[in-house]
């Protein structure tokens, strides 16, 4: 009787915290769902996080080789999401098609497909519901929608390669980071005209996030592998810059028992870092699963769902032990993830399909100088292999090469070229039948993955070497 009393008290008080992104707070329940964008199954993954399981796929595009040609149909490289203040449609960002389609969360269909400039990365709705703002990052604008028509009704410029955009909890303000200049721009979202401008630390930001006390706006600088603190009021100033590491990726916020906390995803660590809101102490690092991408609490603040994007799952962690409690596959390489509180009614599981070959994944390591977790994506006979890199020298040029000597020697194929970071990370992608050749049980055609050093284009030191 006291553990119910207890429980039932915990849960009162949970109600009385506002989360992102409404400034509300809602208690689970089976019509709860948790989305996430899988950018080479170009799927989106739908899960029961009440009842813990995945429930299916949105397919949204065809695998590799379908989508070498001209692509009429569907969509290419999913990863961003956004959600209607109502939780009834679901916005999903395919920046290799140039598109956001409008997913109805109810039936798990499509209601509607905008195309867009460039490279589109993320969108979100404002508060009243009526717009949806859309980071156009290959151009240098934010195409804004009609949010029952779904058409663009305006264009907002911004400096180049404008990242992602949020909302202040009152839906007063829209933040738009850059991840091409280092600039962040504040805009009214009423007149869409810009209150404020203020230098990045560096010139990449992918993600940030508004605390839902109104007082904070959080962004990534995912080159240098930290975050920065801004006031999300008049002057909008930047209050703290925290080292966090290598491929600092998405960043988020819950109301817990214990106070407001940021959650930040580090990818070339694969952990999450949770730091205090009130005096930026970090209190716990959480080791998670390979390459930590998008991140995003429950309705509540009991739990907080990271993407795994070289694992092809989501973890769950307990914010009142800050441990991971539980797991949930996914499609290929999840992005941005979303939990939407009330998206369905009845069991919401409508044409949805199963997970299937979106799931299929090879798991490599690399170790030396620093660690790389690779991940093979199935596409039929082919990979598409994706790298996580850390611990390499900043701004030094490597290969990533395939080698017919476990040591990275003897006979060495380039697979892929690529500069590390100021943090000395790197995202690396390339394609091919992998799989077959570095887990080959023939001697004669064996290779083995490793990263080695250029220098004046001619190559250098071997760095990094297979471990299974």
């Amino acid at each position: 009787m006291i553990g119910t009393a207890s429980l039932l008290a915990s849960s009162a008080n949970a109600q009385d915290r506002p989360q992102i992104p409404w400034g509300e707070s809602e208690a689970q329940t089976g019509a709860d769902r948790l989305y996430t964008a899988d950018q080479f199954s170009n799927t989106v993954t739908v899960i029961d996080p009440v009842e813990g399981k995945t429930l299916g796929i949105i397919k949204l595009g065809e695998l590799q080789p379908a989508n070498f040609g001209a692509l009429y149909k569907g969509q290419l490289l999913v990863h961003g999401l956004g959600f209607s203040p109502d939780g009834k449609t679901l916005a999903v960002v395919s920046v290799g098609s140039n598109s956001v389609t409008f997913i109805d969360t109810a039936t798990n269909t499509v209601k509607h497909t905008t195309y867009l400039g460039r490279s589109p990365h993320e969108a979100f709705y404002t508060r009243d519901g009526k717009e949806v703002w859309v980071t156009v990052r290959g151009e240098s604008h934010i195409a804004v929608l009609d949010a029952k028509t779904f058409e663009v009704k305006k264009r907002i410029d911004t400096p180049e390669g404008p990242g992602m955009q949020i909302f202040s909890i009152d839906g007063k303000y829209g933040f738009v980071c850059s991840s091409f200049t280092p600039e962040l721009v504040v805009y009214d979202v009423a007149s869409h005209k810009e209150v404020a401008r203020l230098e990045q630390p560096s010139p990449f930001c992918p993600n940030l996030a508004a605390s839902p006390d109104g007082k904070q706006l959080w962004y990534t600088l995912k080159d240098i592998g930290k975050v920065a603190v801004i006031n999300a009021k008049p002057p909008f100033d930047t209050i703290k810059v925290i080292d966090t590491g290598a491929i600092s990726n998405h960043v988020n916020f819950a109301n817990t028992d214990r106070g407001l906390m940021a959650y930040v995803t580090i990818g070339g660590l694969n952990q999450v870092k949770v730091f205090r809101t009130d005096d930026f102490r970090q209190i716990a690092t959480i080791p998670v699963g390979r390459l930590p991408h998008g991140v995003w609490p429950s309705g509540d603040g009991r739990r907080v769902y990271v993407g795994l994007e070289n694992d092809n799952r989501v973890d769950v962690i307990d914010t009142a032990s800050q441990r991971v409690v539980g797991s949930w596959p996914t499609g290929h390489a999840p992005q941005a993830i979303a939990y939407v509180p009330g998206a369905v009614s009845g069991n919401g599981k409508a044409n949805l399909m199963p997970l299937g070959d979106a799931g299929n994944l090879t798991r490599l390591n690399l170790t030396g100088t620093g660690m790389t977790s690779i991940a093979l994506f199935d596409q039929g006979l082919v990979q598409i292999l994706e790298a996580g890199v850390a611990g390499l020298k900043p701004g030094q040029e490597y290969q990533l090469i395939l080698a017919s000597h476990p040591d990275g020697t003897g006979e060495v194929e380039a697979i892929a070229k690529f500069k590390a970071n100021p943090a000395g990370g790197a995202i690396v992608n390339t394609t091919g039948p992998i799989r077959q050749i570095v887990r080959g049980n023939e001697t004669a055609t064996r290779r083995y993955l490793a990263i080695r050093e250029m220098a004046d284009g001619q190559p250098g030191t071997v760095v990094q070497t297979q471990q299974d």
